[in-house]
């Protein structure tokens, strides 16, 4: 939901799968120092942003790990994971565009706004046209302000907002002002009441309110029932190494799979100048 398109339903981020760690052999742990660098992972469905953060933390034996936007648990793609001294870049990566493809299903509404999430309204698709569907992505095209849904990591007074929405309260938020780039639309099935699309957009987005939004004025709803993360700024999944592949890594295949810093400055340095202002 990431998903910052990131698209980021923390409620589910604060359990860990155990299963998903723990097929990684566990070895005694003996501190080591960190590499310095960035780890590109393709994040499976279900496999939690902190998932990959704690593998990596045990395979190299160290602490010093983070992640750059998170992506939600439903949502599959780009994840950065930042070592060493590549933490201190966090900002500044995750200010980079982000690329995503998606799925969302009109006439049906959820509380989180996806498929992980509880419907709590449904209504008919009839009379919701090809072109009304178009016209509706057009609207949402350039800047504009989005307000982020309850389901996310978002505080209010210090308090995530994901808390709240547990307990059944809707807080206002405050909108955020975002932008898409670009979208393209692949698939329309008024039939099975689906979209496929594409959209690159700025930080902070939400792809999940993204199609909420488009369902709200198609006056039928909609949630997001698929959202894969393409690319986040210069890099893409061609560069990504998967989940099987990261459980079974060893430490120094593991680090041969890092981004040095030297590379990952450049790159920085390169996507700022070409798009300064985002």
């Amino acid at each position: 939901m990431s998903e910052q398109a990131t698209d980021d339903k923390a409620i589910s981020e604060q359990a860990i799968s155990e299963q998903a760690i723990n097929e990684q052999p566990r070895r005694k742990w003996v501190p080591q120092v960190a590499p310095d660098g960035l780890l590109l992972v393709d994040k499976d469905q279900g496999f939690t942003s902190h998932n990959a953060v704690a593998l990596c933390r045990r395979i190299l034996q160290t602490k010093k790990v983070g992640h750059c936007g998170t992506l939600d648990p439903m949502a599959t793609g780009m994840l950065l994971v930042v070592l060493g001294k590549a933490t201190k870049l966090q900002d500044a990566l995750m200010c980079e565009h982000k690329y995503y493809s998606a799925t969302m299903k009109l006439g049906i509404e959820t509380n989180s706004q996806d498929a992980d999430g509880e419907t709590v309204a449904e209504k008919s698709t009839e009379g919701v046209t090809e072109d009304a569907i178009r016209a509706a992505f057009e609207h949402y095209l350039g800047a504009f302000d989005q307000v982020p849904p309850m389901f996310s990591a978002v505080k209010i007074n210090g308090v995530p907002c994901y808390k709240l929405a547990r307990k059944g309260l809707e807080i206002e938020r405050k909108a955020r002002h975002v932008k898409v780039h670009s979208y393209e639309i692949s698939r329309i099935d008024l039939e099975a009441a689906e979209v496929d699309f594409s959209i690159h957009t700025t930080k902070g987005f939400y792809v999940r309110t993204y199609a909420h939004d488009i369902g709200q004025m198609l006056g039928c709803g909609a949630h997001l029932t698929a959202l894969r993360r393409t690319q986040s700024g210069q890099f893409d999944l061609s560069q990504a190494i998967d989940v099987p592949t990261l459980k079974a890594c060893t430490p120094d295949e593991l680090r041969a799979r890092i981004i040095p810093m030297d590379e990952l400055q450049r790159k920085i340095a390169a996507a700022a100048a070409a798009d300064p202002t985002s």
